[in-house]
């Protein structure tokens, strides 16, 4: 089928909305009419030919949400007329780390859809009578997608999608690294460093957690205030004495959990001096330069301090995306607030604008 897309033909240029030709989904996939899909920072990453595992030409957008048309053989997930949550990060519930309560890091399809193939290591998108890969398995800048079972949630159909779509990755991410990755106990001080979406999330998921103290630091008057309506106690413009600050308001032991969202090495680092002596958990979201490392102290771990990564918020994305779209439904979570531009497919690359002069929270594509 003939579909519009948003196309990366070379890194460093703006994306072509053009017409590609979408081929039948396979075995095991689905054909999924999109509905609406956030313009996420790896998306423009990936575009500038910053991110080392990049590849072009090839169709951008992750966060998506749609209504699954057409089925593949053999496909029991699913029905049409599903409304689904896309997810770069899919679960098999087979592979020895679905299996595993420890990770959400499913490897079925992980080394394919690294290279920008559907799981049989062909693609289902070309231009001009050339294939043309997959973005992070996904593919969501465009009007259709085919995607792997395994990696759609299927959601609540009253659900709007315009709101369901942040949950294919960045609230997500925030939320899950509060809620799973660090387990934040109720009656705690947590920091969050980055008022982005994931921070933002973050931010939530403390609150949801039961924290009684979640302090959030950023740059942004405008964004610290958004992260008082999401449940932080305090905020503090960032700088380069913030830990003090923090050691300050702590009675000088730091917070019992740290979240950095903002992919800076240097917040990075004072995320992890800013955790509390004893138990503190530093817990790392964002996603630094290529070839940048994290200098930190060795006393400052001897001393107890704990850091781990999160990836997509240590969720399983078919089994917990839909529960935190039910706790939207229920009033828990706030998404309008994120919601700062609607845009059409012709207009992705003012998404990309607007993301670069940190105008707003998140541009969402109506398709």
């Amino acid at each position: 089928m003939k579909i519009r897309a948003a196309v990366l033909e070379d890194f460093g240029r703006p994306l072509v909305v053009q017409e590609v030709d979408l081929a039948e989904p396979g075995p095991g996939e689905v054909l999924v009419r999109l509905v609406a899909c956030g313009v996420c920072h790896t998306d423009m990453y990936t575009a500038s030919g910053v991110d080392p595992s990049g590849y072009a030409p090839t169709v951008l957008g992750h966060e998506g949400a749609g209504v699954v048309e057409r089925l593949g053989e053999g496909v029991t997930l699913l029905s049409e007329g599903d409304h689904v949550v896309t997810l770069f990060s899919p679960q098999c519930g087979r592979c020895v780390h679905c299996e595993s309560p420890l990770t959400n890091l499913c490897l079925a399809i992980r080394e394919q859809q690294n290279r920008g193939y559907l799981p049989d290591g062909t693609t289902r998108l070309s231009l001009g009578g050339e294939p043309m890969r997959h973005f992070m398995g996904t593919s969501t800048f465009a009007e259709y997608t085919v995607m792997p079972e395994i990696a759609l949630a299927k959601i609540d159909p009253e659900a709007p999608l315009d709101r369901a779509c942040l949950f294919a990755c960045g609230l997500s991410t925030g939320l899950g690294a509060a809620i799973r990755t660090a387990a934040v106990r109720p009656g705690s001080t947590c920091v969050v460093f980055g008022a982005g979406m994931v921070g933002l999330g973050a931010v939530a998921g403390c609150r949801l957690q039961g924290a009684e103290r979640v302090v959030c630091v950023d740059l942004s008057p405008e964004r610290l205030e958004l992260a008082r309506g999401q449940g932080a106690t305090d905020v503090m413009l960032g700088g380069p004495d913030s830990v003090e600050a923090i050691l300050e308001m702590t009675g000088g032991f730091g917070a019992d959990y740290t979240f950095e969202a903002t992919g800076s090495v240097a917040v990075m680092r004072q995320a992890v001096e800013a955790a509390r002596m004893g138990w503190g958990l530093c817990t790392v979201c964002g996603v630094a330069g290529k070839g940048e490392t994290l200098d930190v102290v060795p006393r400052l771990l001897i001393t107890g301090r704990r850091v781990c990564g999160s990836s997509f918020g240590g969720l399983k994305g078919r089994e917990d995306v839909p529960a935190l779209v039910s706790r939207y439904l229920a009033g828990e979570i706030d998404v309008d607030p994120f919601i700062t531009h609607r845009l059409t497919l012709d207009e992705v690359n003012r998404g990309f604008e607007l993301m670069e002069a940190q105008d707003g929270i998140r541009s969402v594509l109506e398709l």
